[in-house]
């Protein structure tokens, strides 16, 4: 059976969800699913803004055709090639062999590393170009590295719709509701929401920046990602909530690029291996709240998953790493994350260090090696330096390192 949602005029949402897939791009944990965004326009020339994923393909073609209702299809602009939105691709040229693929240089070259060989029609486009489909003018937007090179967008000029490729993205399922305005994104969505950007565009955040002011120069009343709830402007919801509104979830993507905290506040991330590093900094936590500090939030580094972890290291202005020396180097999940934090080029941050070790404490000295590594990145206090277990003295050290990180929170 279809499942098309007419979005507005003459848009059409073609995607479909997948909740059996356990790990996106077989990493990241992903309990609440994930949707693979498709749109059809339908115009004087029929457009299909990119395919899916191969797992949900059944449903797609179902949903494109019923879209169609025996149109042709005249175009297939591909924004990105990664194989979650690009897989049926050529599956879907089968039934629609008029249709010309419109993508980027870069991505005409994927698609035949990709498949071995290209589509009969393409046309390869460039920043500035535009298709002009009957009443809409379609023009195209390079976005390079957010988050593969050949990566590009649409802004449909005619109803001021942005086609953002994985940018402004989210992982989970759709349940009916489309718009973001139509669900409690603040409770429900945001976490994944920025799981998915810094774990899989966090890197880039200077590229994102880049397609930011691109973004501003245009008129933007809805933004269509290839993942996750459509945007609207206020001013096509009456009544909505601030915190659902088109703006506000740019501007969480202005602060994720900058690399700028989006809480001030502190959390807590531990490694340790039989509970004695774990007390250090649950105790640190105690402290930190008699000195005033709310909303704190610990985490158990072998317990949670590392984008999460991740992503609470980007919202958060201040975070503790306390982890207990093993091989005579830092706690492996630790060690983990902190590699993983250098890699997505984690900044702008202050840090305070516990380390533990029965005979040779050595992962402070180690994490702060790593820390030095990264840009502006601003370590508070002393480090808390422990043998085995806190001892009854090194409540003073803890009680003096909740004190400079409060401080250090409400400058």
């Amino acid at each position: 059976m279809h499942n098309i949602y007419p979005i507005v005029n003459d848009l059409i949402y073609v995607g479909a969800s997948d909740r059996r897939l356990a790990l996106f791009e077989n990493v990241y944990p992903i309990p609440r699913g994930v949707s693979y965004n498709s749109y059809v326009l339908l115009d004087d020339k029929n457009v299909l803004f990119d395919t899916c994923d191969s797992s949900v393909s059944g449903q797609f073609f179902e949903n494109v055709k019923e879209a169609l209702e025996g149109r042709m299809l005249d175009y297939v602009v591909v924004h990105h090639m990664e194989p979650d939105h690009a897989a049926t691709l050529m599956d879907i040229l089968i039934p629609f062999p008029e249709a010309t693929v419109v993508c980027s240089a870069k991505a005409a070259q994927m698609i035949e590393q990709f498949f071995g060989y290209k589509p009969e029609k393409m046309q390869v486009v460039k920043e500035g170009d535009e298709i002009v489909t009957g009443r809409h003018r379609l023009q195209f937007i390079m976005a390079p590295m957010v988050h593969w090179p050949e990566v590009m967008m649409t802004y449909d000029a005619t109803d001021k719709v942005l086609f953002s490729a994985d940018a402004f993205g989210t992982f989970g399922a759709l349940s009916g509701n489309i718009f973001a305005d139509e669900v409690d994104f603040e409770r429900e969505w945001i976490d994944d929401a920025r799981r998915y950007y810094t774990n899989i565009v966090g890197k880039y955040g200077v590229q994102v920046q880049n397609v930011l002011k691109k973004a501003a120069a245009l008129n933007i009343k809805m933004i269509c990602p290839l993942h996750g709830p459509v945007w609207r402007s206020k001013e096509q919801v009456v009544g909505q909530a601030d915190t659902n509104s088109l703006g506000w979830f740019i501007g969480k993507h202005d602060l994720w690029s900058r690399y700028e905290p989006e809480d001030r506040g502190v959390v807590i991330i531990y490694g340790s291996i039989y509970g004695h590093t774990e007390a250090a900094a649950m105790r640190l936590g105690t402290l930190l709240a008699q000195c005033g500090v709310k909303n704190i939030k610990a985490y158990d580094a072998s317990r949670t998953h590392v984008s999460e972890l991740v992503s609470e290291c980007f919202r958060a202005s201040h975070v503790v790493f306390a982890s207990s020396t093993y091989n005579n180097g830092i706690f492996t999940p630790m060690e983990n994350l902190l590699l993983d934090l250098k890699a997505h080029v984690w900044q702008r941050r202050t840090v305070a260090l516990i380390e533990n070790g029965s005979w040779a404490p050595q992962s402070g000295k180690l994490m702060r090696a790593e820390l030095e590594q990264m840009k502006d990145i601003t370590i508070v206090g002393e480090t808390v330096s422990l043998k085995s277990a806190a001892t009854a003295a090194q409540e003073e050290q803890l009680a003096a390192l909740a004190d400079a990180i409060a401080n250090s929170c409400k400058l």
